[in-house]
């Protein structure tokens, strides 16, 4: 009895001591235990996504992979395959596992290694959160206290989703969502059970046991995990045999770009960082949901690598991009090697010409592919000697290429061709008109080459699609659609430039007093400075800035006429937007929304509406018509389809003309296309834009052309009700001129030929991209707005006419400005003022 008791006082000694120890390793340790309640608002670091409106993902930044997933949505056999392989017992302990612990010490006694960690689940995310890797006591006994503090604080699910979420599986993923999508480019629901048990396994070796780097052991790591959860009952034996005998399938899945837009993401990631700072931005799991209509933009995109392509490949073939060999062949193996070191370009593949016939060559691809490019591809490429200057067509390859040299080359959609990396630059921008949406936006060529984006940075010189604006401020003044302006040559100049500046015409030919519809529609430059001088300089240059250009981007002399402004392609197409919409100039935006990573929108976009409130909003849409449009990207927006009125929180766009204008001028910029006259009577004309009539072939489309002087900045600029779009090309280079063409016998009949412009540079990339934009859509009918009337006009003087033949024309008027007098037979001449001509006109 007295030895019991001893023994029975030592255990008890022992115990009390126990208990002691922990008590003093708690209070040791207690300053420097964190509040685990964090845990329950923690934000896991995950990646910034940007979307197009309909969901499509365009980016993604941010050096982790995660995709957080709520607990109720991953797998039921996902989860059993991480509780049998790391915590068995997590549902039936408090935070520590005592029989893992006394495993893992004995394990220690015996060996004197700590082989054995018995970390539970709630521990590793404990120490995931909280602490370091190191092995050492302190932080084995922090890790204990901390497990049992997160146990009182959280659900087994809730501490379960951390851990799935949390933990680093290998090559950037983290958490089960992120691996589930960069090993098999799956969702979590439709991995297969060894794809699960894949995954289970990587948590304590997401290196060593990586399927990518290590497939092997990865293998053997996997069956373990399949042979643990047969252990457990979670699995048949068919199941575990099936599953062992799959085979490896993991590769690296990068992020699933659907929509490759990267000057708008780029955009977007601006914004972010802007507003939250870069490590919130790229961590915090945003969601930014953009304007951008990802079908439209992918036509924009191929539209404006189409117009560019044209443009490079009727100005000349630049020459190969290296020479091989010259006398002594490579080999196959060799060509390959250096063909490789040269990436492939916006579809444009490095080859190497291995052997040519008379009007053929064979090319040698880096992935040692052999491919045949016939005449057809070939014929485009006469020399290049300047942008004004081309060779002759060639009639044999050998004139082309030569053996040996390396040549990019590419696929135009119906063969392959020599192709070259095009020197010239171009942007592409869509709004809706309604609301300000941008519906797509192209800011170069290749974001690889040049992160320049010209849409929102490059300001250009107008050129004469400032016209309508210009056009807009007389007819607020007093003009109308049948005004005569004189075209004739201008001899007062204007000295407010220091030197004598007379205008002339492009082509330079003079018609005399002819209508402003037709002046418009051709881009006659006197008849536009005239038009100028009667609404006056001043109100010129404040009607250019209620349209939203910069006013100190604005000259103060009469060379605004004709587009001596700078201006940027985005600028142009809001202020392009306020004619399809009725008068109102609306605020660009690309942000839609903003969400967290949990969904949550914590950013909703208010756009301005193109419409008229009701009389009890009148309030809430005051706003000032002249405000700068200076902070016009920085302000988050959503997108609306419709016009439509909004409610008590809308915001409002100023009107800054009058419907009735916008009317007017928008049905003249349809001639711009359309043309007008009899072309059956020899009175027929065609406006600067006739090509988009053929190709476009609707009637509810209106725009303008724009070149400046020696063809350094070319633009077209339209819309129909639904769709506003600018485009712009030119050199970045300011001093570059576009040159020009000559006549190409190996092209076909259609063919551009000489002065670049914005009727044949820019044109071609707004006919292509609106074509295939409105395809399928119903034209909208003109539907002229209350106060505008039609009247029977005589096409040579602008009056009254009771002739219903080619010498007369239906035309609008704001009612109460048609004309009241009648034209006499005396003044019927048509052909002084009609002008009978197919030439080319180049403004």
């Amino acid at each position: 009895m007295k030895w019991l008791k001893r023994i029975i006082i030592a255990l008890f000694s022992l115990a009390l001591l126990g208990v002691g120890a922990i008590a003093a390793a708690y209070f040791y340790v207690l300053p420097e235990l964190p509040d685990v309640n964090t845990l329950k608002t923690v934000k896991l670091q995950t990646p910034l996504r940007i979307y197009s409106s309909d969901g499509k993902l365009i980016s993604q930044f941010g050096e982790k992979r995660r995709i957080p997933v709520d607990f109720q949505n991953v797998p039921p056999l996902l989860i059993d395959a991480v509780l049998d392989t790391e915590d068995a017992r997590f549902f039936e302990h408090h935070g520590i596992d005592p029989i893992g612990i006394t495993r893992a010490a004995f394990i220690l006694l015996t060996t004197g290694k700590k082989s054995q960690g018995a970390s539970t689940i709630t521990q590793q995310v404990a120490r995931g959160f909280f602490l370091s890797r190191e092995k050492t006591y302190i932080r084995k006994i922090k890790e204990i206290f901390l497990a049992i503090k997160i146990e009182k604080a959280l659900s087994k699910e809730k501490i379960l989703e951390l851990y799935l979420n949390r933990s680093f599986l290998g090559n950037r993923a983290y958490g089960v969502g992120a691996a589930a999508q960069v090993y098999y480019g799956k969702e979590l629901n439709q991995l297969t059970l060894p794809e699960m048990a894949m995954i289970a396994g990587l948590p304590q070796a997401p290196s060593a046991a990586n399927p990518i780097r290590n497939p092997a052991r990865a293998m053997n790591r996997r069956n373990w995990v399949l042979s643990r959860m047969l252990e457990k009952q979670n699995i048949t034996q068919a199941q575990y045999m099936e599953a062992t005998q799959s085979p490896i399938t993991a590769k690296y899945h990068g992020a699933e770009i659907n929509l490759y837009a990267p000057y708008i993401s780029e955009m977007a990631r601006d914004y972010l960082v802007e507003k939250y700072g870069e490590e919130e931005a790229y961590t915090g799991g945003y969601n930014i949901y953009t304007s951008i209509d990802s079908t439209l933009q992918l036509e924009a995109q191929q539209a404006l690598r189409n117009n560019v392509y044209a443009y490079d490949e009727r100005h000349g073939y630049r020459g190969p991009k290296a020479v091989l060999w010259t006398d002594s062949p490579l080999n196959n193996q060799d060509i390959i090697d250096r063909l490789k070191q040269t990436k492939a370009f916006q579809g444009l593949l490095p080859t190497a010409i291995i052997s040519m016939s008379e009007q053929s060559v064979r090319v040698l691809t880096a992935k040692g592919e052999t491919l045949e490019i016939d005449w057809q591809g070939l014929k485009w490429a006469r020399k290049f000697i300047s942008n004004k200057r081309q060779g002759k067509a060639p009639k044999m390859a050998s004139e082309v290429v030569a053996v040996g040299e390396q040549v990019w080359i590419r696929n135009n959609g119906e063969f392959w061709q020599l192709a070259q990396i095009p020197e010239v630059a171009s942007a592409i921008v869509s709004l809706d008109p309604h609301d300000g949406a941008i519906r797509t936006l192209v800011g170069g060529f290749s974001f690889h080459t040049s992160q320049y984006n010209r849409v929102t940075q490059a300001k250009r010189q107008l050129g004469s699609n400032i016209k309508p604006f210009i056009y807009t401020a007389a007819m607020e003044k007093g003009y109308t659609l049948s005004t005569l302006i004189n075209n004739a040559p201008i001899n007062n100049a204007d000295t407010r430039q220091g030197t004598a500046w007379r205008p002339k015409n492009s082509p330079d030919r003079y018609t005399g007093p002819t209508r402003l519809r037709v002046g418009l529609a051709q881009s006659v430059n006197v008849m536009s400075v005239r038009t100028m001088r009667y609404a006056g300089l001043d109100m010129a240059i404040n009607t250019l800035v209620k349209f939203g250009f910069n006013a100190e981007d604005i000259p103060r002399n009469e060379s605004i006429a004709l587009g001596s402004n700078s201006v940027t392609p985005l600028q142009v197409v809001t202020a392009f937007s306020t004619f399809a919409n009725g008068g109102y100039r609306v605020e660009p935006y690309f942000v839609e929304r903003i969400e967290d990573s949990y969904g949550q929108i914590i950013e909703q976009s208010n756009p301005t509406l193109a419409c008229k409130p009701e009389p009890d909003q009148l309030e809430a849409a005051t706003e000032d018509p002249f405000a700068s449009m200076a902070d016009e990207l920085q302000q988050p927006t959503t997108q609306v389809t419709e016009p439509s009125c909004g409610d008590k929180d809308s915001r409002y766009a100023p009107q800054i003309i009058s419907e009735q204008t916008a009317f007017l001028i928008t049905d003249a910029l349809k001639s711009v296309i359309w043309g007008g006259g009899n072309w059956s009577k020899g009175t027929g004309w065609n406006g600067t834009a006739w090509r988009a009539a053929r190709v476009v072939k609707r009637h509810d489309i209106a725009g303008k052309t724009g070149t400046t002087n020696e063809s350094r900045d070319t633009w077209f600029s339209g819309f129909n009700p639904k769709l506003a779009t600018t485009v712009w090309v030119g050199f970045d280079d300011h001093s570059k001129e576009l040159g020009r063409t000559s006549w190409n016998a190996n092209a076909a009949k259609d063919q551009i030929s000489a002065a670049e412009a914005g009727a044949k540079t820019a044109g071609p990339g707004w006919n292509e991209f609106m074509k295939n934009a409105l395809s399928g859509t119903p034209e909208a009918p003109t539907t002229p707005p209350e106060g505008i009337i039609s009247v029977r006009i005589d096409l040579a003087t602008g009056k009254l006419s009771r002739k219903t033949d080619y010498t007369s024309r239906f035309e609008y008027f704001v009612s109460g400005t048609e004309p009241k007098e009648f034209a006499t037979e005396a003044e019927e001449v048509n052909d002084i003022f009609i002008e009978d001509s197919t030439e080319e006109l180049f403004q």
